[in-house]
């Protein structure tokens, strides 16, 4: 396979491509009034790799009349990290989002380009931008959405289970009564589950998960495409089990739930093993594995004792 020029010198030299590319986007002087055609513009920023920003999302950035963005320090350190100049940055969150909203729908009528940033990911997903949205298109605004990352997207594609119908379903309520009801009337729903939630209630979400939907497969994924990334697969039960001994992780997670009828697929024992034996001993291991496989005990605890002699034998 041959590799082009400008891929081999991306990997050789990073930093000085994203320094040109500064450069041509960005030169010196005060920012230029915007070319763009009005409009409101929904741009993805990075989840974790500050590199997965789009070079379109860099250009609506530098030259929009207005960022609204809901964190101004988290997206001055991406605008920092890129040497872009804004025109304007405006803060657009819960708190002052019915205050903010009139002003921008203003700037919108008066032909305005106002680019939308999330602190992370995709806008309009966990954060205030969908009034915005709404309100401009029933202004008859134009919207121009600008795709990139998506922490949902990235877990799903990553997790292993089905992806031709899924469901996003965000956060669910922090008490256990509410959480098992909304569980309840999503048990039934024929497609992979997809959830945000925080990694203190993540033991105890997983176990209320494995109470209402089953033994399904599913996967933890842990601060996607930063360093200390983990994707974790395993039943509900198993999932439940190990963060309840392992205690909450750091970062952000999502949950990725198979849809009805995934729980008979075939349990990789020997990968449920393997990760167990990471955190807790052979014989809280196998007696985990074994709850969430529903295969005997004795047999997964061998099973267990042969895996962790062959680590041993790798570390020596």
């Amino acid at each position: 396979m041959k590799i082009d020029k400008k891929s081999k010198a991306w990997a050789e030299n990073p930093d000085r491509l994203i320094a040109n590319e500064k450069t041509r986007r960005q030169p010196n002087g005060p920012p230029a009034e915007s070319k763009l055609p009005p409009g409101l513009y929904i741009i993805a920023t990075p989840i974790g790799n500050i590199r997965d920003m789009t070079l379109r999302g860099l250009d609506i950035l530098a030259t929009a009349d207005v960022v609204v963005c809901e964190d101004k320090r988290v997206t001055g350190k991406l605008l920092k990290a890129y040497d872009i100049r804004v025109n304007k940055l405006l803060a657009y969150h819960d708190h002052n989002a019915e205050a903010v909203r009139p002003a921008l729908l203003r700037r919108l009528a008066a032909g305005q380009a106002v680019a939308l940033a999330s602190d992370a990911g995709t806008p309009l997903v966990s954060d205030p931008g969908f009034k915005l949205v709404r309100d401009a298109t029933a202004a008859k605004v134009n919207i121009i959405a600008l795709p990139g990352a998506s922490a949902s997207l990235a877990a799903l594609v990553s997790s292993g289970l089905p992806t031709d119908r899924f469901l996003f379903a965000g956060f669910l309520p922090a008490k256990q009564a509410a959480r098992r009801r909304e569980l309840e009337l999503l048990a039934a729903t024929p497609a992979t589950q997809i959830f945000f939630e925080s990694t203190r209630r993540l033991a105890a979400s997983l176990a209320d998960m494995a109470a209402v939907l089953g033994p399904r497969q599913a996967a933890v994924a842990r601060e996607l495409t930063k360093l200390h990334e983990e994707l974790r697969r395993a039943t509900l039960p198993a999932l439940a089990d190990h963060y309840r001994h392992a205690g909450p992780p750091k970062g952000e997670a999502g949950v990725v739930v198979g849809p009805p009828g995934a729980e008979s697929a075939p349990i990789d024992i020997d990968g449920m093993l393997t990760q167990a034996l990471e955190a807790m001993s052979v014989k809280d291991a196998a007696s985990m594995v074994s709850t969430a496989s529903r295969r005997p005990r004795r047999e997964v605890y061998a099973r267990a004792l042969e895996i962790a002699a062959a680590r041993r034998g790798k570390d020596t």
